[in-house]
C-alpha cells in the first residue's frame, strides 16, 4: 500500500472532509465580488422559493397582485420575440445596470456648471444609498423568486441573484428622475419616459413581475423626496 493511501472501505474523517472542501473551492473573482456588491445579494447567501405575496398581503390581495402580474407579462408576450421590441427593451434594460444611464446623464448635466456638479454628487450619493436600502436591506426581507427564465434568455442579458421583490431598476430609475428633473435641470417628460421605460424592460426581459416594478418606482419616487429635503441646494442663478 502506498504511504498515505487509506484502506478500501475506510471512512474519511471531519477534520479531512473539511479540508477536501476547502481544496475544492474556487477562489473569489474580484471582479465578480464587485458586481455582487453593486448589484444585489452574494451568491452564497441561498434563499429558498417563497414570495411577499404570500407572508406579507392580505390572501384576497395577494391573489389580486398575482392576477395583475399574470396579466402584464402576457401583455409583453404578445411582442417578446420581435427583433426590433427586444432590441428596444434589452438595451434599456442593460443601461439600467449599475444606474448606468442615470450616471452618464448627471455627468453630462455636471459640465454646464458647478451647480450642475454639486446635483450631480448629490445624485451619485443618492443612488449608492438607495442600492445599498433596496439590495441589501429590503430584499434580504423578501425571498421572491424571479420569473421563469424563459428561451428570450439568449439576449445574455445579466442576471441578478438576489431576489425579485422590489425592483432595483425601478427604484434607482424614479430615485435619479425626481433628482435630474428639478427647475433648470433635465426635462422632466425625458426623464421620467426614461425611467418608465428601464422599469418597464424589467417585466419584458423576464427578470421581475411587474408588481417589483411598480414597488420600487414608487420607492424610488418616495426615496428622491427624501433626497430632496435633506440634501437641499440653493436655487440657480
Amino acid at each position: 500500500m502506498a504511504p498515505g493511501a487509506r484502506p478500501a472501505g475506510s471512512e474519511v474523517d471531519e477534520g479531512d472532509a473539511d479540508e477536501v472542501e476547502e481544496v475544492e473551492e474556487e477562489p473569489t473573482d474580484r471582479r465578480q465580488l464587485v458586481a455582487e456588491v453593486l448589484g444585489g445579494t452574494p451568491p452564497s447567501a441561498h434563499r429558498p422559493p417563497a414570495s411577499p405575496l404570500r407572508s406579507v398581503l392580505p390572501e384576497g390581495l395577494g391573489r389580486r397582485v398575482d392576477a395583475f402580474d399574470h396579466a402584464v407579462d402576457a401583455a409583453f408576450g404578445q411582442v417578446r420575440g420581435r427583433r426590433s421590441v427586444d432590441r428596444f427593451f434589452y438595451t434599456a434594460s442593460a443601461l439600467g445596470d449599475y444606474s448606468l444611464v442615470w450616471h452618464l446623464a448627471a455627468t453630462a448635466t455636471a459640465l454646464r456648471s458647478s451647480h450642475h456638479e454639486r446635483e450631480a454628487l448629490r445624485l451619485a450619493l443618492a443612488l449608492g444609498v438607495e442600492s445599498a436600502l433596496v439590495n441589501w436591506a429590503i430584499k434580504s426581507m423578501f425571498r421572491r423568486t424571479r420569473p421563469p427564465w424563459e428561451p428570450h434568455a439568449r439576449h445574455q442579458l445579466r442576471r441578478p441573484r438576489s431576489s425579485s421583490f422590489p425592483s432595483g431598476h425601478a427604484s434607482s430609475a424614479f430615485l435619479a428622475a425626481g433628482l435630474l428633473s428639478r427647475p433648470g435641470g433635465l426635462p422632466a417628460g425625458w426623464c421620467y419616459a426614461v425611467a418608465t421605460v428601464v422599469a418597464a424592460s424589467r417585466v419584458h426581459v423576464g427578470i421581475h413581475h411587474a408588481s417589483d416594478v411598480v414597488v420600487g418606482a414608487l420607492l424610488g419616487a418616495g426615496l428622491g423626496r427624501v433626497a430632496l429635503r435633506a440634501w437641499p441646494l440653493p436655487a440657480r442663478s
